[in-house]
């Protein structure tokens, strides 16, 4: 069997300011992606109530959230290959939730945007979650909940230095 490198696994500058052993923060590593993963496929259980796929929804949030894209940059932003996001924007187009445009800098350049329609499902799906995550974390005792909300801020911290 072939060996798989990796390119990537350890980000640049991360070493000396972290004291943890290894075996610590693997172990820290494990738990997280293991919460995230479950947390998430909790959460998303609301958006059937949308109507519209995940890989639909997930396109349509990018566009919400980082603004118009070509085909091309969504796919990549979605990690699929071209055909399978000119299919994902063929039915968001259908369902009204995006608009196609030519490029205002290059006219063989077309630039998906969301709709108002989108943008709103896409608002109207996110409150969903959250609603539903709050409904869940209401079982929480004060103190419980306020070292959640520093470990979201460790979180955030960690995303916002992330390269």
């Amino acid at each position: 069997m072939a060996e798989v490198k990796h390119k990537n696994v350890r980000p640049k500058n991360v070493g000396p300011r972290n004291t943890a052993t290894r075996p610590q923060t693997l172990a820290a590593a494990d738990r997280l992606h293991s919460a995230a993963i479950h947390l998430l496929r909790r959460v998303r259980q609301q958006d059937a109530a949308s109507g519209v796929g995940p890989a639909q929804l997930s396109a349509l949030s990018v566009l919400v959230f980082a603004g118009p894209k070509t085909s091309g940059e969504l796919a990549a932003a979605e990690q699929v290959k071209p055909p399978t996001m000119s299919r994902i924007v063929a039915g968001l187009r259908r369902s009204r939730l995006v608009e196609i445009t030519r490029d205002p800098h290059d006219a063989r350049r077309m630039r998906i945007r969301a709709t108002a329609k989108g943008t709103r499902l896409l608002q109207q799906g996110r409150q969903r979650r959250i609603e539903y995550l709050a409904a869940h974390l209401g079982i929480l005792t004060p103190d419980e909940l306020g070292r959640l909300f520093e470990a979201v801020e460790v979180l955030e911290r960690l995303l916002n230095n992330w390269h």
